[in-house]
């Protein structure tokens, strides 16, 4: 090519170059906000940008409520279950404990006073039976009070597991049992029973007011 128009030189190469860059940097600009607002308009239109549900988050403290309150319930159940079974079993014991002490009582007594034994076909009994009879309804016997409501407490203590909140409860064990006693001997139960019967339910009001010493010291 000739002339002046023909010739091309560096600075025209530079120009156009320069040019073409900043031609095709607008361009790639241009391309990138166009990609950004495609991408944020499809944000809008899908819902794709993540938000905790509010309502999600409280299905979910619902669920664990719910399972926690049904654990209470299962856990609440056992406890009454084994109460219950702990008072049963202390009313069996009171029943042939306060029996054992009846019997006791009118081994020891005279021939003429032992009409439960008549009832019983045992028409008699040996001096040695007597003796030993008496000694265990002595003060401090076997059969005696202290003995005798010191056993029952132990037993209620063994049973609830020296839990001094259960102590009402097994109190009314105790008095369901001695109820038991009575109508199984026939009458009123002899006075040694009687004095036990007061024996014990001060005890089990002191063991229940232990669980409140506790609590104040």
């Amino acid at each position: 090519m000739s002339g002046v128009n023909s010739i091309v030189t560096s600075s025209d190469v530079s120009a156009l170059y320069g040019k073409y860059s900043a031609d095709s940097s607008k361009k790639s600009k241009e391309k990138e906000d166009a990609k950004s607002a495609a991408a944020a308009s499809k944000a809008e239109d899908t819902g794709v940008v993540y938000e905790p549900s509010k309502d999600a988050s409280s299905n979910k403290a619902s669920t664990v409520t719910s399972m926690a309150k049904s654990g209470n319930t299962q856990v609440i159940e056992q406890m009454k279950a084994a109460l219950k079974q702990q008072t049963d079993n202390l009313r069996s014991i009171v029943e042939k404990v306060i029996s054992g002490q009846g019997n006791a009582f009118y081994k020891a007594q005279d021939d003429d006073s032992m009409w439960k034994f008549l009832a019983d076909g045992n028409f008699t009994v040996d001096a040695a039976t007597k003796a030993q009879a008496q000694a265990d309804i002595a003060e401090d016997g076997y059969w005696g009070v202290n003995q005798t409501s010191d056993r029952i407490l132990d037993f209620a203590k063994a049973l609830a597991g020296n839990d001094p909140s259960k102590a009402n409860a097994m109190l009314d064990a105790f008095k369901e049992g001695f109820k038991q006693a009575t109508k199984s001997w026939g009458k009123d139960l002899p006075s040694i029973s009687q004095d036990t019967y007061n024996a014990v339910e001060k005890k089990f009001q002191d063991w229940a007011n232990s669980a409140n010493d506790v609590t104040k010291a």
